[in-house]
């Protein structure tokens, strides 16, 4: 189907604002300019990308699977362009990478300020998401790579690489600190008010397997959004939790909160650094990417498992690890 691809890019715009004067406006063109070209690439695919009523128009389920697949691949070759118009510094670009709630507190935070100062002239998007949300991000083409907390399922299109390990610990604020003189079996857990995060998350998904291969069941009482909603609500008393050993320490050192103990051992949970294997990164993606690994690199020679970021917490974000 030879399609002339100046039509793509104007579909583009039109999808984009859904006004075909705005789009109009935006390419510098006219809106009977822009309505005819909309209707010979309808004409050419053999279907009905807009629908058009009295308020405007709106994607038809036709054209908003045309406008996933333009919209990356239009961004994609904006970045290029950019890339190439910017030879004259091998530093510029624009690297959009996606990121788990801890993954950024542990590790990512620290790396990419360290990062911007030998890189200024890089930009970075950061896309914070889930685990799961944020590898089919990457699959489908929408980020450069990602950092993650694993374990999370992961499709035999991309490789990763582990950047650290990191413990989680069970933990509660003052009012239950009678529950940190003994060893809580996991069943037991069940009659306290547990905090944990949303079932679309990996890490509920983590302590799930772990309840249930320690015949328990895991039913969070109150399930969170982000994991920086975690420590402020465990430290309240709102209820318990599993949070990351490194993150509560300024506040288990101030005793704000207690640490409890069960009579099994946590799993070690890992950060990793993941990409579509099929997909090749641009100079900016890529200069960041060896940075980040060369940053794995100087925590393994501190031990396995220091953190570049210890005891800090963010801003609320949309979704948690």
């Amino acid at each position: 189907m030879d399609i002339n691809f100046e039509y793509y890019k104007i579909f583009y715009y039109v999808a984009k604002y859904e006004n075909i004067t705005k789009a109009a406006a935006a390419l510098g063109s006219n809106q009977p300019n822009v309505t005819r070209i909309m209707k010979l690439l309808e004409s050419q695919l053999g279907c009905c990308l807009f629908a058009r009523g009295a308020r405007g128009i709106s994607l038809t389920e036709e054209g908003k699977l045309l406008y996933s697949h333009v919209e990356i691949a239009y961004r994609q070759l904006l970045g290029a362009q950019e890339e190439i118009g910017i030879q004259s510094s091998l530093n510029g670009g624009t690297v959009e990478i996606g990121a788990t709630e801890t993954a950024l507190h542990l590790f990512l935070l620290s790396a990419l300020h360290n990062f911007r100062l030998e890189f200024p002239e890089i930009k970075i998007k950061i896309h914070n998401h889930t685990a799961p949300e944020t590898i089919r991000h990457l699959v489908s083409g929408k980020l450069d790579f990602a950092v993650v907390t694993i374990p999370s399922e992961l499709p035999e299109s991309v490789s990763c690489s582990k950047i650290m390990d990191y413990d989680e610990i069970l933990a509660g604020g003052t009012q239950y600190r009678a529950l940190s003189e003994r060893i809580l079996e996991l069943k037991d857990i069940k009659n306290y008010s547990l905090i944990g995060l949303g079932r679309e998350s990996a890490t509920y998904h983590f302590y799930r397997e772990f309840f249930i291969e320690h015949g328990a069941d895991y039913e969070p009482d109150m399930e969170v959004a982000t994991s920086d909603l975690m420590l402020p609500l465990i430290e309240n008393n709102f209820g318990i939790g599993f949070v990351s050993e490194a993150l509560a320490r300024p506040l288990l050192e101030s005793k704000k909160l207690i640490q409890m103990h069960i009579n099994c051992c946590i799993p070690k949970r890992s950060i990793q650094i993941v990409s579509d294997k099929g997909r090749g990164k641009s100079l900016a993606a890529e200069t960041l990417y060896k940075y980040l690994k060369r940053g794995k690199k100087a925590i393994m020679e501190n031990g396995g498992d220091e953190i570049l970021l210890p005891g800090t917490v963010g801003s609320g974000r949309r979704d948690g690890g």
